[in-house]
């Protein structure tokens, strides 16, 4: 698993180069979250991530903050079904939200 920073992260997306999930539950996605993420909760991201995605597809996963250890559980699991290209964005949401980039709810 890479870890990405901010600007890296922004980066992907602007150029559309990575599914960006947030792998927290559905209700708190819903209150906010980075502009452009999909929701995949991380009790089903193993399973949902083997029927949407190829295994060589960039995957960038976050959750609230940098303590937060749903993602890193959700790289892991990736990791393990044989993903290649999984990505962690460490500061979540929080620090996406700090660098004032565009979030959604």
């Amino acid at each position: 698993m890479r870890t990405l920073k901010t600007e890296e992260l922004k980066a992907k997306m602007e150029n559309d180069e990575a599914v960006v999930i947030e792998v927290l539950k559905e209700e708190d996605y819903n209150k906010s979250h980075i502009k452009g993420a999909i929701n995949i909760p991380l009790r089903i991201i193993g399973h949902e991530a083997e029927k949407r995605f190829d295994k060589d597809e960039p995957i960038v996963v976050y959750c609230s903050d940098k303590d937060c250890a749903a993602s890193p559980a959700a790289a892991k699991k990736l990791e393990d079904l044989g993903f290649t290209l999984i990505y962690h964005f460490k500061g979540g949401k929080k620090a996406w939200k700090e660098a004032e980039l565009p979030m959604e709810s």
